[in-house]
């Protein structure tokens, strides 16, 4: 791995490690190595440099709620704020375990948007009206409880289209430069 400007430079053997880690992470050093055609002590090294530089955050399982048995609403919370308090507002929400991702958005004005999980529209509304109303700088709040998932993913690398153009190109290079 490569440092340009303090951080960390993937090429294409990192792109393609991250790649199969997000496919399945619990594939073996192994596996990944014969995939990649790479040795596995390569791509322990390589997996433990990007955990030690941050690009791997952690490794996780996506659990399907509802096949797992639990019964809750999700729903989006759109909080426009005072946008000297903003910053803090995001960040009380942040502590919540109800909440699953904050963002801040600048539009008109500055919202912060936050999805959030309850177990009924009641223990929402109380988590609402008790936990994120009451918070300075919350100027009005619009809730939409989401109905019907379409899509839930991850971000891939395989689906950024540079990261991919990039990867072809260079893998085409290295072919074009074999013996």
């Amino acid at each position: 791995m490569k440092f340009k400007n303090n951080t960390p430079a993937l090429d294409t053997i990192d792109l393609k490690i991250l790649e199969a880690l997000q496919e399945d992470a619990t594939q073996t050093y192994a596996s990944i190595g014969k995939r990649l055609g790479v040795a596995h002590s390569t791509i322990y090294d390589r997996i433990k440099r990007m955990e030690h530089y941050g690009v791997i955050k952690k490794y996780t399982a996506l659990i399907d709620a509802e096949k797992a048995g639990t019964k809750n609403i999700t729903a989006l919370m759109t909080i426009y704020t005072d946008p000297k308090e903003s910053e803090k507002v995001a960040e009380k929400l942040c502590e919540a375990p109800q909440v699953l991702e904050v963002y801040t958005s600048l539009s008109e004005e500055l919202q912060i948007i936050a999805k959030v999980v309850a177990e009924n529209q009641e223990s929402l509304h109380e988590f609402i009206a008790n936990s994120v109303a009451p918070l300075s700088g919350v100027l009005r709040i619009r809730t939409s409880i989401i109905t019907k998932k379409f899509k839930e993913t991850q971000f891939l690398i395989a689906n950024d289209p540079k990261k991919l153009t990039f990867i072809k190109e260079t893998h085409n290079r290295m072919e074009e430069n074999k013996p």
